[in-house]
């Protein structure tokens, strides 16, 4: 507890652009005021969060998160449990999307172990944070203790602050785990107020009758729970995942050392209310990569006030739609750092009147 408690106390809020220096730079740039679009918003928002109109992204880095969760019992998915240390091993095989998309824009993977079912060897790129073998089953009494949902919170820390050590620019957000869709449309329905059918899809692509029983789960799960929309941990035991957990904690620290996270889907997006209902500063260091195709992806980024960079109708997880986003935000970091002047480049300034040739 010592550590989130520390790590929420050094939040601080970012103010976009404060001074209006990132906008100057733009406005100098030799380009039709503002036709870079959302670029320019990116941009922005990675320089404010560095504290730098003058930065770079090196170190890029996406953690894909994995854990079981006991409510698969309950028939809420259509892969078995299994699937989820299977995957695991694909990520540290270099064989899943999340690896081909990774090394496309320059990021490491770090795979890590929050709860799967089965015990893992520590190895790279596998990191071991194991807070037990899978939640329990939330459709009877709670997910997790109290203090196992603290300890996912601060396992996500812990991985910032080890990465921090060999640099760390950019975080990506990633998941893995079957069943996962179920404990993050319960914390949508709660933290958002909501009906549990409005927050809850089809997730890897249940059927009607499926999607019924994943409905009637997860309001039994609530019922049967009674979690605390004023107490966001409280709402993480009773209702959450040991992996969701380790994303909000991920948002935490990255936001405590100024570091922007670039948030993937459905699952990295549960995380994230999370940790702003914990720490509502956190939220300006969050930029949101796309929209999936969950259900009720679209209604929690509507909640945190995000607009996503990408909607291309994935809803894969992995961290793959986080690697994408980081690739345009660098795009966009480096068109800040790089791009010539009006004057730079002897281009007439109509904003200013004509340049000296």
């Amino acid at each position: 507890m010592k550590l989130l408690e520390h790590t929420i106390r050094h939040v601080e809020e970012v103010v976009f652009d404060a001074r209006g220096d990132i906008a100057s730079r733009f406005k100098a740039f030799a380009i039709p005021k503002g036709s870079l679009g959302r670029l320019e918003e990116l941009a922005t928002i990675y320089a404010s969060i560095k504290g730098a109109v003058t930065c770079e992204i090196r170190h890029k880095k996406i953690f894909t998160m994995a854990g079981d969760h006991g409510v698969v019992a309950e028939g809420v998915s259509v892969f078995p449990q299994q699937v989820t240390e299977q995957m695991v091993q694909n990520f540290m095989a270099g064989g899943a999307a999340i690896n081909v998309l990774a090394r496309h824009v320059g990021a490491r993977v770090i795979v890590v172990d929050c709860g799967v079912a089965v015990h893992l060897e520590a190895k790279q790129p596998l990191k071991i944070k194991k807070i037990g073998l899978g939640t329990r089953n939330m459709a009877n009494g709670p997910a997790m203790y109290r203090e196992e949902a603290i300890r996912s919170l601060e396992a996500g820390i812990e991985l910032i602050e080890e990465e921090m050590k060999e640099g760390l620019d950019i975080v990506g957000t990633g998941d893995m785990g079957i069943g996962n869709t179920t404990p993050s449309s319960a914390i949508l329905a709660v933290l958002g107020k909501l009906d549990v059918d409005t927050a809850t899809g089809r997730g890897t692509g249940l059927d009607d009758d499926t999607l019924q029983r994943k409905i009637a789960v997860i309001k039994r799960a609530i019922a049967v729970n009674r979690p605390n929309t004023d107490d966001p941990i409280d709402v993480l035991s009773k209702v959450g995942g040991y992996e969701i957990g380790g994303i909000a904690g991920l948002c935490l620290g990255a936001a405590r050392h100024h570091v922007p996270v670039v948030l993937d889907g459905f699952i990295s997006t549960a995380g994230a209310l999370i940790a702003c209902a914990i720490e509502p500063k956190v939220s300006n260091y969050l930029i949101a990569s796309h929209v999936s195709a969950e259900r009720g992806h679209r209604i929690m980024l509507r909640l945190l006030n995000k607009s996503p960079i990408l909607d291309l109708n994935m809803r894969l997880g992995e961290g793959t739609g986080a690697a994408l986003g980081i690739g345009i935000v660098e795009s966009a970091v480096k068109l800040l750092n790089e791009m010539a002047t009006f004057h730079d480049a002897g281009v007439s300034d109509p904003y200013k009147g004509a340049s000296p040739m």
